[in-house]
């Protein structure tokens, strides 16, 4: 485990690709029916989502503009944002940083009659297949997961909402035809559209947000991140939390002594840093396998260091 290089990075469209199966929300941008293209003109509100094959199905209320938008002109666009839970989402805002996001431009299309009972049906089997993966986790993976906020967290009991029968959507299609990267800094990066079609999503992004809270609501997990950063990257961490995650491994917040100068007084901030696995983590169970493997190696290195191993 060490800190970034080329080599232990996901791609653009990886990391675009699993922010989008990580979510189940974001803010869908149409221009007003009486607009003439200019940015004042633009209706947002935020929806609920999922994708298949690769495109973004979006569930809007009856009542939302878009639906009267989107007949006199089909361009939108629809950002989302990778998962920040609980503890996280008060730490970035402290920092004045934001998730880091994926905005798309495209076509909002309307999906109807049997397409639209497919993309209802699709949705019914996802829901119930997590709900299935959930219970049925080994012990390693529940006991990372324990500490999570269920409902919060969990996309099934996001999505209850747009099955249950108690409002009227209206089903649409986003056909992408550019796609930006977002960086916690604002920065944009473009991503190749070829790229984001060749891509797929990893098999951990669905529970990142439960992973990343999970870690971060338990005050044992982190300590442990703290022992990362001193044994893996030699940082000495005060506080720390994880800020995402992929099969390669996981982005933590270190809590960090900034040396000063002269009569001026040691300050902490907060900086991000890169721990990476031995083996690329292809799902949950690696996952938490290999976070639990190197907890416990991390605490016999102290433990050596101390003079008590």
């Amino acid at each position: 485990m060490k800190g970034s290089n080329k080599a232990t990075v996901l791609t653009l469209a990886e990391k675009c690709k699993n922010i989008l199966v990580s979510n189940w929300q974001g803010y869908l941008n149409t221009i007003k029916t009486d607009a003439q293209g200019s940015k004042e003109n633009i209706y947002t509100s935020k929806v609920k989502y999922i994708i298949r094959k690769g495109n973004p199905l979006i569930w809007v209320p009856e009542h939302e503009l878009h639906n009267v938008n989107t007949i006199i002109d089909e361009r939108g666009s629809f950002s989302v944002a990778s998962p920040y839970p609980g503890p996280l989402g008060k730490l970035l805002k402290s920092m004045n940083k934001f998730p880091v996001r994926v905005a798309l431009t495209g076509d909002v299309m309307p999906v109807k009659d049997k397409k639209a009972e497919s993309a209802a049906n699709y949705l019914k089997e996802m829901m119930l297949s997590e709900e299935k993966a959930l219970k049925e986790f080994n012990y390693t993976v529940s006991g990372v997961l324990s500490s999570s906020n269920h409902f919060s967290t969990t996309r099934s009991e996001n999505l209850k909402e747009m099955i249950d029968g108690g409002e009227n959507y209206v089903i649409y299609k986003f056909n992408l035809s550019s796609c930006m990267f977002v960086d916690g800094n604002g920065g944009t990066h473009e991503v190749d559209f070829e790229d984001m079609e060749k891509c797929k999503a990893g098999l951990l992004a669905p529970y990142s947000a439960k992973l990343i809270d999970g870690i971060n609501q338990s005050e044992a997990r982190r300590r442990g991140l703290i022992l990362f950063c001193f044994i893996y990257l030699n940082v000495n961490a005060r506080d720390a939390y994880i800020l995402s995650l992929d099969r390669k491994g996981f982005d933590v917040l270190g809590k960090v002594r900034n040396k000063a100068t002269g009569d001026e007084i040691d300050e902490y901030q907060w900086k991000q840093f890169r721990i990476t696995f031995k083996e690329e983590a292809r799902d949950i169970e690696s996952f938490c396998q290999q976070l639990v493997e190197m907890e416990e190696d991390a605490i016999k290195k102290v433990s050596s260091y101390s003079g008590l191993g």
